[in-house]
């Protein structure tokens, strides 16, 4: 038996949840990675203070100039979520839609579990508790963490709401709840991981647990996020609600007379950010939502988190005013793989008018203006997918709704991709059936930030194809399930803001203009806007917009060209994407007869209407 140092204090606080599972789970843990000292943490706020003290006495922190800002490095080689070595435990002969990575499940948790064998050797193991979705809720689900990295604890105090009374609570005797053991494993002078050759993360859905070693970065390592999501995922669709990859906002229409819940799901880059954070929005999450019946038939949902583990790069005080002044004074911040002075000052990509410094440390260690690295690419001041993680409650537009244990009514549901050609800028589905058509037949277009060839098509159905580790079919069937027996449905919406004029390949939209799209749509549920019904749903009417686009900004004039230009029907192009559906649908087994349905009908209307006009691009005044 391994013999390692745990304070009676820490024991009492195990023992005092009454769980068997929880001290089976912390015991495995620790004769398998055999740390040299174990620390538990609970809810109250000098356990939390001091974790965030350990973050800097160890070293995975240092103290910046604001008061209250710390930044983290993850290797140079630890910068993203590794897919490659993300995969799904399934039992010999099972399968996940569109190629996503599957390993036999004995043969994985052997892998991983050697790897993890003396992981912690010499090193401190803490136990940690949180709750995924607000506390004391039908949607809450209760989440073990042991890991060896005091940023990985730290982070969670700032992005999930504290567990440690919600599992003594609710959890006496119980087993209902995920658990996750992380290792950062052997780590070089910096702090950072070296073996990442052995980087594995395996998410075992048939014990609601993840394993994670050798890995730093926040979405290999912070279990509650993404690897969280796909355990959610497998839950909801074994049962009847929903977990999506979506924002959860509040929009107000141009007099504040009422507010309206919209989830959203984009893409990367599609702008999913952006639209929860419009100008005058209140937000409730930017990231993952729990979503439930409610007791009047409604659709409710929960933000997972109660914080942002947001991109860095390109914020600055004129696109995204409330972000930028929150992380640019004293509060409780972690920055990641961002330039920093030896006076603690912070610069990114993008952040702005500034003028930034010629030399510092990044994630590449000492930098200097025109260093390169191994390839000889020039390495940036701050590394693209810099991070910055906060609490939702320190920004000045947070919803009252983010800690409700019954969450948000949800009105509306946003769809959107990054489409240059096809999609109009927002349209309305005729029904919920074709609402769940839409997401399952989210594109985006690759950009030139993306490795290989630019404009290519990409499916991603619901924004959430990486995290699906169930069926396609069983997925979209929960989803038209669940709309069914609702009382009061959600109206659902897609959004495109990156239509471009064939002529010049210029945008057609402006960044600003998605508050347009997003207030008509909120203004269709009240019944404030007529429509135009056409094959792919119901566009807005050219008055409408004007009207909307004048109050917005200003006065601003919307011409019927603009209006022309961005809504009408290019017919061959829709039924070009409805032929790419097609053959991706069919490499799934059942799917939903409702799903092949809606195409049949939108690929007949389509048709009917060329043959009708006469013509491929048709104006909304034609239709």
């Amino acid at each position: 038996m391994h013999t390692y140092e745990m304070s009676p204090v820490d024991r009492a606080k195990l023992e005092a949840l009454h769980n068997l599972k929880v001290m089976r789970v912390v015991n495995e843990a620790i004769e398998l990675m055999k740390p040299a000292k174990v620390l538990v943490f609970t809810d109250v706020k000098e356990d939390i203070a001091l974790f965030r003290q350990l973050a800097i006495d160890y070293g995975e922190e240092n103290k910046l100039k604001i008061s209250g800002h710390t930044i983290h490095y993850d290797g140079y080689f630890d910068q993203a979520r590794d897919k490659a070595h993300t995969a799904t435990l399934l039992p010999e002969g099972q399968t996940l839609s569109r190629g996503l990575n599957v390993v036999e499940r004995e043969s994985g948790l052997s892998e991983i579990l050697g790897f993890m064998d003396d992981a912690m050797g010499g090193k401190t193991m803490v136990v940690r508790f949180f709750c995924l979705g607000p506390t004391k809720s039908r949607f809450s689900i209760a989440a073990l963490q042991i890991t060896d990295s005091f940023y990985v604890g730290h982070s969670e105090d700032l992005l999930y709401r504290p567990g440690y009374d919600h599992f003594k609570d609710s959890l006496e005797d119980k087993d209902d709840f995920f658990y996750f053991w992380h290792s950062a494993g052997v780590l070089d002078e910096r702090g950072c991981t070296k073996n990442v050759d052995q980087r594995r993360i395996y998410i075992d859905p048939l014990e609601y647990r993840v394993f994670s070693v050798n890995n730093q970065y926040a979405g290999n390592s912070l279990a509650c996020k993404k690897l969280a999501l796909r355990l959610a995922i497998y839950r909801a669709n074994h049962s009847d609600w929903l977990t999506e990859h979506m924002f959860l906002s509040a929009f107000y229409p141009l007099d504040n007379s009422r507010k309206t819940y919209f989830a959203g799901a984009y893409p990367s880059a599609c702008g999913k950010t952006s639209t929860a954070m419009i100008p005058g929005a209140t937000i409730v999450g930017d990231d993952i939502v729990y979503i439930r019946e409610g007791s009047a038939g409604e659709m409710r949902a929960v933000n997972i988190e109660q914080g942002i583990f947001g991109i860095i790069k390109d914020v600055n005080p004129k696109d995204d005013p409330v972000i930028y002044n929150v992380i640019t004074n004293p509060k409780e911040i972690i920055y990641t793989n961002v330039l920093t002075t030896e006076s603690g000052e912070v610069y990114w990509t993008g952040m702005g008018d500034i003028e930034t410094p010629n030399e510092g440390a990044n994630h590449a260690g000492n930098w200097h203006k025109g260093m390169k690295d191994v390839n000889g690419n020039e390495i940036p001041i701050s590394h693209p997918n810099a991070r910055f993680t906060v609490r939702i409650d320190e920004l000045e537009n947070v919803d009252e709704k983010l800690h409700d244990p019954e969450g948000a009514k949800v009105s509306g549901i946003l769809y959107g991709g990054r489409d240059s050609d096809t999609t109009v800028p927002v349209v309305e589905s005729i029904n919920w059936e074709h609402g769940v058509f839409i997401g399952a037949t989210i594109e985006s277009e690759t950009t030139s930030a993306t490795l290989g060839a630019e404009g290519i098509r990409k499916s991603s159905p619901m924004a959430n194809m990486d995290f699906i580790i169930v069926p396609l079919a069983k997925y979209f069937q929960n989803h038209l399930n669940f709309g069914k027996k609702l009382t009061d449905c959600p109206k659902v919406f897609a959004t495109n803001y990156f239509l471009k004029n064939s002529a010049d390949g210029k945008y057609l939209n402006t960044k600003l203009d998605k508050k347009v799209w997003v207030l008509w749509a909120e203004g269709r549920i009240h019944g404030d806007f007529g429509g135009i019904t056409s094959p792919v749903g119901i566009l807005p009417l050219y008055e409408d917009l004007r009207d909307l686009f004048a109050g917005v900004f200003d006065g601003r004039v919307y011409t019927k060209e603009e209006y022309n230009d961005q809504f009408s029907i290019w017919i061959d192009n829709y039924l070009a994407k409805y032929d790419r559906m097609e053959a991706l649908f069919k490499e799934e087994p059942n799917m939903p007869e409702e799903l092949w349905q809606q195409m049949a009908r939108i690929r007949q209307e389509l048709n009917q209407l060329k043959e009708l006009t006469g013509k491929s691009i048709v104006p909304p005044s034609e239709i």
